[in-house]
């Protein structure tokens, strides 16, 4: 019971931190740029991510019925690879619009124009769509033990893997090749970015925006860290002994800290972002007081 109200105030707060970074991307005019249109779509998948988990969570936390049908393991299952591998493939969209914004400065609005901003999207979410219909159906294909118990907080690869009696080398050969296209390649790519990205730092002049570029670059590549590692300790090898004894520990982290952490990230390290929410609070609170004059 500690359990379930410690989520479902994490619940709330992720909730209310995600919907404020879209409400302020969306309303706020001096947050219409391709930067803030990325960490909008971010705080969306975080909310996807965390309420695919969490209402399946806190129904087996708050009674004595710890199932989840067969059906639901299935839907499951595959909305987070979907949501996972998209999120996976934003985090590299975000990286190339700060090394485009930092390194080719003047070409920037031509190159990240809104419609390149929105196929970059939906290259994220198709990408992310072919990792679940792929997995998916591989993996509810395992020869599966009698005992259908799962040692863990949700359906998911890693998990279903152990719980099968038969020969499962094809199937941990194939998320291995998911985790290295959707983790290794990915991080890659973000590094050398910000390779290219430390080179460019040096020739800004300007002191206030060296500190600005250091820290965004430094709030994403903090998520950056956080959900790679906390999904490469888990999917990279299913059956490694810390995969095993620790895998609820590092699946709780990025299923319910991480998307919590986020939203802080950007937004305590982030002097627009706060800017337009004190901007939206004092014009919220300019309304509530021109209601009551004229009652």
């Amino acid at each position: 019971m500690a359990l379930f109200w410690i989520v479902i105030i994490m619940y709330t707060m992720i909730v209310l931190s995600n919907l404020t970074i879209i409400l302020l991307s969306c309303v706020d005019p001096r947050l219409c740029t391709p930067m803030y249109f990325f960490l909008s779509h971010l705080s969306f998948l975080d909310l996807c991510f965390t309420t695919i988990v969490v209402p399946q969570m806190l129904f087996n936390l708050w009674g004595p019925d710890k199932s989840i049908t067969y059906t639901g393991c299935v839907i499951q299952l595959g909305m987070l690879l979907c949501v996972g591998a998209t999120q996976g493939v934003m985090l590299v969209v975000m990286a190339l619009d700060r090394y485009v914004a930092i390194c080719q400065p003047l070409r920037y609005p031509i190159i990240m124009h809104p419609q390149f901003c929105w196929k970059l999207v939906l290259l994220s979410w198709l990408s992310g769509l072919t990792e679940s219909v792929t997995q998916t159906p591989i993996t509810f294909r395992l020869p599966f033990c009698a005992n259908h118990c799962l040692d863990d907080f949700l359906c998911q690869v890693p998990s279903l893997i152990r719980l099968t009696c038969g020969d499962t080398a094809i199937t941990e050969w194939q998320m291995t090749v998911s985790a290295i296209l959707f983790t290794i390649m990915p991080m890659g790519m973000i590094l050398t970015s910000y390779g290219y990205i430390a080179q460019a730092l040096g020739n800004i002049q300007s002191e206030e925006g060296r500190q600005k570029a250091i820290a965004t670059c430094s709030s994403h590549l903090t998520v950056v860290f956080m959900f790679y590692g906390a999904v490469a300790m888990v999917y990279t090898d299913p059956k490694n002994q810390f995969a095993s004894k620790c895998g609820k520990l590092v699946t709780f982290f990025f299923t319910v800290v991480t998307p919590l952490l986020n939203p802080l990230i950007y937004t305590l390290r982030n002097k627009d972002v706060r800017s337009a929410l004190q901007r939206l609070l004092r014009k919220g609170i300019s309304i509530r007081k021109q209601r009551k004059m004229i009652f």
